[in-house]
């Protein structure tokens, strides 16, 4: 059973604003512009599990918390796992925008999950996750594509994902979210 995702008050204070700003119909507009291209990268690559595109940070006006510094919408291919990976440089925040999933945790010893919807109505807790640099976490995507919102503390350009080796889990991979090249290849 999915506990509620419960925030130290210092995060919740960011993602309350967060929130509020993500409600705002300008917003909306620019996040509903992007969607369509995200979900066009999904259809056309189909070994993707998940595709995405940074959002202009100019589009949040200036009322961004001053630790966000780039934003991103992910699409995440229904009934899909996209598989462990960590930000070693960013403290990633996330919303689900569209559709459900399951943003999982690794705690040390075992995933935890975030059951997340899409109801802006609902508790903060039902649809963001805060992750911390270094936490392995992965997305599961129901039976339908699901969108998301995140927020990096790092710029677009220097965000780091970091995966197990396919060869070697005691070993990682890296790359830059904007390129599509391992940033340590052999």
């Amino acid at each position: 059973m999915d506990k509620k995702n419960t925030f130290p008050p210092q995060e919740q204070k960011i993602l309350r604003i967060l929130d509020k700003i993500l409600k705002q119909n300008p917003v909306r507009v620019v996040i509903e512009s992007i969607i369509p291209r995200v979900e066009h990268k999904l259809k056309k690559d189909s070994e993707a599990l998940l595709t995405w595109e940074p959002v202009p940070l100019e589009t949040y006006g200036k009322r961004l918390p001053s630790e966000i510094r780039s934003s991103w919408v992910f699409v995440v291919r229904a009934r899909s796992e996209t598989g462990a990976e960590r930000h070693p440089n960013s403290h990633q925040r996330m919303m689900s925008y569209r559709s459900s999933g399951d943003l999982q945790v690794f705690t040390g010893e075992k995933w935890r999950s975030n059951r997340l919807i899409s109801e802006p109505e609902e508790e903060i807790g039902r649809r963001w996750v805060s992750i911390p640099p270094q936490i392995w976490h992965q997305a599961v995507a129901f039976t339908e594509d699901w969108v998301v919102v995140s927020f990096h503390t790092v710029p677009e350009e220097e965000l780091i994902e970091e995966r197990p080796d396919p060869a070697d889990a005691r070993l990682t991979r890296q790359r830059l979210y904007l390129d599509k090249h391992d940033c340590n290849e052999p």
